[in-house]
C-alpha cells in the first residue's frame, strides 16, 4: 500500500505489515470502512469520509489490477502457496535433470557446428584456388554437402534451444513462487523474534523494577492488568508461612504458594466466621469447606451420588464415519450456526435442552451452599458451581442437536438427588431454552438461555445470552451470573478443541456481595497452565474476603484471606494490593470419565442416562426425538433423513404460523404467536429483563398424564 505525503523513515515506523494485492479481496462494510483480505490475513481501513473511502478503493483496485499484470508477465508473483512437497521436489529434481541433459545437447550441436563450419571454410577455400572447370562441379558437390550438414546441425540446435527456453518458460513461476515463500516466512520469523524480544525485554524491566525478596516472607505480586507477575517480599509483622496473591482487577492469575496453617496465628481477624484466623475455624461443623486432602473428598461426594435407581453406564460406540467438512462448512462462513443444515456427523446424540440440564451435574456443590452460614462463603460454592458447569466440554467438541420449538427435557432426580428440572425450547429464531430446576434441600434455579453462535472460517463462538438466576430459601440469598463465550478451534484443519474465556460476574442481589472470576484464553506464549480460572469473593462494601483458584476442567479451590496491603506501585502507576491467605481448600474436583469414553462422545457418567428412555414422559420430550435416538444407536443415515423430516415439518408449522399473522394483520386483529407450554414471559424484578419463568403445572400433568396441550412435533 501506498501512503501519499510520506517519508521512508516515516514508513519505517508506520507501516504495519504488508499484503499481496494481486491475491486480495477488497470489500467495503460500511461508508467509511474498507477490508482487504487475502488468505488468513485481514486489514481493517477506516476513511474520514466517504469520498475518501472510494478514492482509496479506486486506488486499490488500479494497483490490484497491476499486480495481477505483473504476475502473469512473471515479473511479480503470488507467495501465498505451500511449500513443496516431497513429490514437488522430486518434480524438481527431474526438471533439473532434464534442463542438463538439453544443455548436453546444445553442446554436441555447439561442437558440430564448429567441425563442420571448418570444414565449410576450408571448402570454399579450395573452391576459390581452383584453375580447371573440370574439378569445379566435384568441389562445389562437396560445398553443398557440407552446407546442408551444417544446416541440419543449425537446426537441432535452435530445436534444442527452443525445447530449453520452453522449459525454463515452465518452471520459471513455481521457482519465483517458492523463492517468494521462502523470503515470506523469513520476514514472519523475524517479526516472531522481533515480538518475543520486546517481550522479554519488558519482562526484564518488569523484574528490575520489582522489589527484592526477603528471606522472611514469600509473596506474589502483579499489576492491575495483569500482564506481569514477580516474586515480592512483604515487610509486615505476619508469620512466614502465609500464602500471598495479587488482587488485581479483571479477576488475575495468582501463583499459590502452599502454606502450613497450624504456624498461623492473628487476632481480630474476624472474616466469615474465622475467629483468630485459625484454619479450623474457617470449616463449618458439617465440614462445608473440605480439607485438602482428595481421598476424603472424592470419597464423601461419591457416596452421597450412588444413584437408588440403577441407570445406563454406557451407550453404544460412535460409527467411524468419514466427513468431508470442508465441502459442507465453505458456504456457512459468517452465518447463523441455526440456520445451517447440518448432518448428523456433528452431532452428538443430546439435545441442547439436555446439556442444559447437564449442568447439574455438581449439584451437591449448591446443597453444601445452602448450609452455610455466611453469605461469602455460599459464594464460593456458587462461584465453584458456575465453573463446574464447563468441566464436560474440555472433550466434547460436537454439536448438541438444535430443539425444536415446543421440545421438552425433564430430569427428575428428587429421590436420588432431592430436585427435579424441566427445560423447554420456548423460541427457534433465535433459539433459546427456558430451565427450571427446584430442589428440596433448599435452592431452586431458573435461567433462559440464548445461543448466538458464529462460524469464523477457522473457529467457531459460541455466545450463551442470558442470566442464570440461583435462590437459597432458607436465607433468601438470590445470585444472578452469565456464562462465557466458547470457542471450538481447528473447524477446518487440525484437531478441534475447545476453549473457554471472558469474565463471570456473580452478584448476590439481597447481601451485594460479589465475585469476580476470570476465564484466562489459552496462549502460546503463556506460563500459565491451560483453562485457568481465577476470582476474588468480597462484600458489599468492596473488602475482599477470599481468593478462587483453578482449572474449569479439573478442580475449583477457595483460599480465605486473613490480611490485605498495599504493594509497591507499577510501571504503569498501578497501585498493587497483597493478600495474605491461609492454605486453599478444594471445593470442586472433576470426577473421572467412565471407560471408553472416547468411544462414546466423551459422554460423563450422567450424560450417559440423560437420553436413557424413560416411561410417562411427555410426548414433546427429547428422549423421544427419533433422529437423535437413531443415531444413538449408531444408524446415522436413518437418522440424516429424519432429521431433514423433522426440520421440513417445522418449517412447514413455521410458514403456517406466519400466515396466520398477516391474516390477523390484515383484520385488524392481534396475534399472539407462539406460547410456551410450561413457561411465561415475565419482567424479572432484579434485572429487569423480560424472561421465561415456569408457571407451574408440569409435574402436575405428567401424575395425571394428561398431556393434551402438547403439540405434535415429532
Amino acid at each position: 500500500l501506498l501512503f501519499p505525503c510520506r517519508t521512508q523513515a516515516e514508513m519505517a515506523h508506520t507501516c504495519r505489515g504488508t499484503i499481496n494485492l494481486s491475491t486480495a479481496h477488497i470489500d467495503t462494510e460500511d461508508s467509511c470502512n474498507i477490508v482487504l483480505s487475502n488468505g488468513g490475513r485481514t486489514y481493517h481501513l477506516k476513511a474520514n469520509s466517504e469520498v475518501e473511502r472510494q478514492r482509496w478503493v479506486t486506488a486499490l483496485e488500479l494497483a490490484k489490477a497491476k499486480a495481477i499484470r505483473m504476475r502473469n508477465n512473471q515479473s511479480d508473483d503470488s507467495g501465498d502457496e505451500e511449500p513443496a512437497s516431497q513429490s514437488d521436489k522430486s518434480e524438481l529434481h527431474g526438471t533439473l535433470k532434464t534442463l542438463s541433459s538439453k544443455l548436453e545437447d546444445l553442446s554436441t550441436c555447439n561442437d558440430l557446428i564448429a567441425k563442420h563450419g571448418a570444414a565449410l571454410q576450408r571448402s570454399l577455400s579450395e573452391l576459390e584456388n581452383l584453375k580447371l572447370p573440370a574439378e569445379s562441379g566435384e568441389k562445389i558437390k562437396a560445398v553443398n554437402e557440407r552446407a546442408t550438414l551444417f544446416r541440419i546441425t543449425s537446426n537441432a540446435m535452435i530445436n534444442a534451444c527452443r525445447d530449453f527456453l520452453d522449459l525454463a518458460e515452465t518452471h520459471s513461476r513455481k521457482w519465483q513462487r517458492a523463492l517468494q515463500y521462502e523470503r515470506e516466512q523469513r520476514i514472519r520469523l523475524e517479526e516472531t523474534i522481533e515480538q518475543l524480544a520486546k517481550q522479554h525485554n519488558s519482562l526484564e524491566r518488569a523484574c528490575r523494577g520489582a522489589p527484592g525478596l526477603s528471606a522472611g516472607s514469600t509473596g506474589i505480586t502483579s499489576t492491575t492488568k495483569g500482564s506481569v507477575q514477580s516474586a515480592k517480599g512483604e515487610a509486615s509483622d505476619e508469620d512466614e508461612e502465609t500464602e500471598y496473591f495479587d488482587a488485581m482487577e479483571d479477576a488475575p492469575a495468582f501463583i499459590t504458594v502452599t502454606a502450613d496453617p497450624k504456624h498461623h496465628r492473628r487476632s481480630g481477624s474476624n472474616l466469615s466466621g474465622a475467629s483468630e484466623g485459625h484454619p479450623e475455624d474457617w470449616n463449618l461443623e458439617d465440614s462445608v469447606f473440605e480439607s485438602s486432602n482428595q481421598s476424603n473428598y472424592n470419597e464423601s461426594t461419591c457416596k452421597d451420588l450412588l444413584p437408588k435407581k440403577r441407570r445406563r453406564s454406557r451407550i453404544p460406540d460412535k460409527p467411524n464415519y468419514s466427513l468431508n467438512l470442508w465441502s459442507i462448512m465453505k458456504n456457512c462462513i459468517g452465518k447463523e450456526l441455526s440456520k445451517i443444515p447440518m448432518p448428523v456427523n456433528f452431532n452428538e446424540p443430546l439435545s441442547m435442552l439436555q446439556r442444559l440440564t447437564e449442568d447439574l451435574e455438581y449439584h451437591e456443590l449448591l446443597d453444601k451452599a445452602v448450609k452455610c452460614e455466611s453469605s461469602t462463603e455460599q459464594m464460593c460454592f456458587v462461584a465453584a458451581f458456575s465453573v463446574s458447569s464447563y468441566s464436560t466440554t474440555v472433550h466434547r467438541t460436537a454439536k448438541p442437536f438444535n430443539p425444536l420449538l415446543g421440545e421438552t427435557y425433564e430430569l427428575d432426580r428428587l429421590e436420588e438427588f432431592g430436585f427435579r428440572s424441566l427445560c423447554e425450547q420456548v423460541s427457534h429464531h433465535p433459539p433459546a431454552a427456558a430451565h427450571h430446576v427446584y430442589s428440596k434441600r433448599g435452592w431452586t434455579l431458573w435461567q433462559e438461555i440464548t445461543i448466538a453462535s458464529k462460524f469464523r472460517g477457522k473457529y467457531l463462538s459460541i455466545m450463551p445470552l442470558g442470566a442464570i438466576h440461583l435462590e437459597f430459601h432458607s436465607s433468601g440469598n438470590h445470585y444472578v451470573w452469565r456464562k462465557v463465550t466458547s470457542t471450538v478451534h481447528n473447524i477446518i484443519v487440525g484437531k478441534l478443541w475447545i476453549d473457554q474465556s471472558g469474565e463471570i460476574e456473580i452478584v448476590n442481589h439481597k447481601s451485594k456481595d460479589k465475585c469476580q472470576l476470570k476465564f484466562t484464553p489459552y496462549s502460546y506464549f503463556s506460563r500459565d497452565v491451560p483453562r485457568k480460572v481465577t476470582g476474588v469473593v468480597s462484600d458489599a462494601d468492596g473488602k475482599a474476603h477470599y481468593v478462587m483458584s483453578g482449572t474449569w476442567d479439573e478442580k475449583m479451590e477457595c483460599s480465605k484471606i486473613v490480611h490485605s496491603s498495599h504493594g509497591s506501585t507499577s510501571m504503569e502507576g498501578k497501585q498493587k494490593t497483597v493478600y495474605q491467605t491461609l492454605a486453599p481448600k478444594v471445593l470442586w474436583k472433576k470426577y473421572p470419565l467412565p471407560e471408553n469414553a472416547e468411544n462414546m462422545y466423551f459422554f460423563s457418567d450422567l450424560a450417559l442416562t440423560l437420553n436413557e428412555p424413560e416411561e410417562q414422559v411427555a410426548p414433546t420430550d427429547s428422549r423421544l426425538r427419533p433422529d437423535q435416538r437413531l443415531m444413538e444407536s449408531g444408524r446415522w443415515d436413518e437418522a440424516n433423513v429424519e432429521k431433514q423430516r423433522l426440520e421440513e415439518k417445522q418449517r412447514a408449522v413455521r410458514r403456517r404460523r406466519e400466515a396466520e399473522a398477516v391474516e390477523a394483520l390484515e383484520e385488524g386483529k392481534d396475534y399472539e404467536g407462539y406460547i410456551p407450554l410450561w413457561f411465561e414471559r415475565k419482567v424479572d424484578a432484579v434485572t429487569g429483563e423480560l424472561i421465561c419463568v415456569y408457571k407451574g403445572g408440569y409435574w402436575e400433568a405428567k401424575e395425571r398424564q394428561d398431556w393434551s396441550i402438547c403439540p405434535d412435533i415429532f
